[in-house]
């Protein structure tokens, strides 16, 4: 039995007195005085406990600790083990155990305290990139994650993008706003390129010129997290831990991104029924009471870069190493593109605007209808192109091709394939397909379908002549011509 329930027992129960018990226990009379007092009785120094050891190594320890960013940087950081053997190379006499709690003691007094925080309704969004793996058109390829968490109701919007980007950055804003149906007052960030351009004293940060025109654009609020410190904005930390690890594994896949993010964004919306809180409310509901406290969603704002790009004598536009192609009569023009985070506009001199999906480095977008002058005139340049161009043309062309190789040899055919080029040159692509189309049905000739039909040209007779009437001529009047004597 424990000691002191026995001697509180026999003193205060039975009624023995302190002396006796002392005796008959074998301790002291201090000892049972102390226990009748407290139950539990509590350790009380008189006075600080001498550490003549700490008293000698606690300065230099603590120096070192300080001097430590000096000669440690990123994952090459002091231990409290080799802090014990830098001590010990000096000459100092400690314990590996008091070095382990100087250590901890030093890092608790420095540790950050958290505050617990509240967020009001419509108030605060926090906004993130993650990098992700899809298979996209069973290719594996890298991407990145856009992630927009609601801080008030936990609703996210998802979107992943080839590319980290501003233009990405910027789209996956429209996009989150278009979906949320309004505009939360603040959105909080890291101090990422595509919005800062520098971090200024006090806090204050220079924005890009595109991220400063989205957020006067949305009226919003751009907030940023401390430089170095990104659980400022833990939500949307954790919540990309979350998503690549719930809606993204197994790695996605789907035979283009567009596909990947509907189902992406279809399993973000599965989640409004869920709950949210220990209330039980649901993440659905809470939406509910934040979008009321939302401004309207104003027309969507242009996420596009706009540069200027040379167009080579091939009439081809380098952009972000991948190329694409322009009209042929564009060739050794400057010209301007808009660059959106899935499609490349080349905008001409006469406003005619070329658009085309937006390639990865390395990766080329030709559409030979931007040659169809150049191959009318060049019939060995159209077979080297051919399933290309019969590709980008479309129906009826491929079975025109079919119709002349049948008839013709390649070379031949090749001839009057780029002669039909020409005429789209001068009638356009759609008046030609649908006439080459209906030549096809009715078995006329492609060629002379396309030519059209030139009237005789009026003949200006005198008006003395006009009403002559000229009979027949007969074979027997040259019979009787030919022997008949000469006047």
């Amino acid at each position: 039995m424990d000691l002191v329930h026995v001697i509180r027992h026999k003193v205060l129960v039975e009624g023995r007195s302190q002396r006796a018990v002392a005796r008959e226990l074998g301790v002291s009379r201090l000892t049972v005085k102390k226990y009748l007092q407290e139950a539990v009785p509590v350790r009380r120094e008189t006075g600080p406990r001498a550490r003549p050891v700490w008293a000698k190594v606690g300065p230099r320890l603590e120096a070192l600790l300080a001097a430590s960013k000096d000669w440690t940087g990123g994952k090459q950081q002091l231990t409290a083990t080799r802090l014990h053997e830098l001590l010990v190379a000096e000459g100092h006499q400690v314990g590996a155990s008091l070095v382990k709690a100087a250590v901890a003691e030093w890092k608790r007094q420095r540790r950050e305290v958290f505050v617990p925080l509240t967020y009001r309704p419509g108030d605060l969004a926090e906004v993130d990139f993650f990098e992700v793996l899809v298979d996209v058109d069973g290719t594996r390829r890298k991407a990145w994650l856009f992630l927009m968490r609601l801080m008030y109701s936990g609703r996210d919007f998802a979107w992943i993008y080839e590319r980290q980007d501003q233009v990405s950055f910027l789209d996956g804003h429209v996009r989150a706003f278009a979906h949320f149906g309004g505009i939360p007052a603040r959105v909080a960030y890291d101090n990422l390129k595509a919005a800062v351009v520098r971090i200024l004293v006090g806090g204050a940060r220079t924005l890009t010129p595109r991220f400063a025109a989205l957020a006067s654009h949305y009226l919003v609020e751009p907030c940023f997290c401390r430089p170095g410190e990104g659980h400022d904005k833990g939500g949307v930390e954790s919540r990309g831990q979350a998503v690549r690890r719930q809606a993204l594994t197994p790695i996605p896949s789907g035979p283009t991104l567009e596909a990947i993010n509907t189902t992406l964004l279809a399993q973000m919306d599965a989640r409004l029924t869920l709950g949210r809180d220990g209330a039980g409310e649901t993440i659905g509901t809470r939406f509910a009471v934040e979008a009321a406290a939302w401004r309207p969603v104003p027309a969507p704002f242009v996420a596009e870069a706009t540069t200027v790009v040379s167009v080579s004598p091939r009439a081809l536009v380098r952009l972000a190493g991948a190329t694409y192609s322009v009209p042929c009569r564009w060739a050794g023009l400057d010209l301007m593109a808009r660059v959106g985070a899935t499609t490349v506009t080349i905008v001409g001199r006469d406003g005619t605007r070329i658009p085309h999906p937006r390639k990865r480095f390395g990766e080329r977008s030709i559409d030979y209808r931007h040659y169809l002058p150049e191959l009318a005139k060049k019939p060995q340049a159209v077979r080297q192109v051919l399933p290309e161009l019969l590709r980008d043309l479309g129906d009826p062309f491929p079975a025109v091709w079919a119709h002349f190789q049948g008839a013709h040899p390649d070379r031949e055919a090749a001839r009057l394939l780029a002669k039909v080029l020409g005429q789209i040159e001068v009638h356009g692509l759609a008046h030609v397909a649908t006439t080459l189309a209906a030549a096809l049905a009715t078995g006329t000739s492609l060629l002379g379908a396309l030519r059209p039909a030139v009237p005789p040209a009026p003949i200006d007779v005198p008006a003395a002549l006009r009403d002559l009437d000229i009979g027949r001529g007969c074979a027997a009047d040259y019979d009787r011509w030919l022997t008949e004597a000469p006047v």
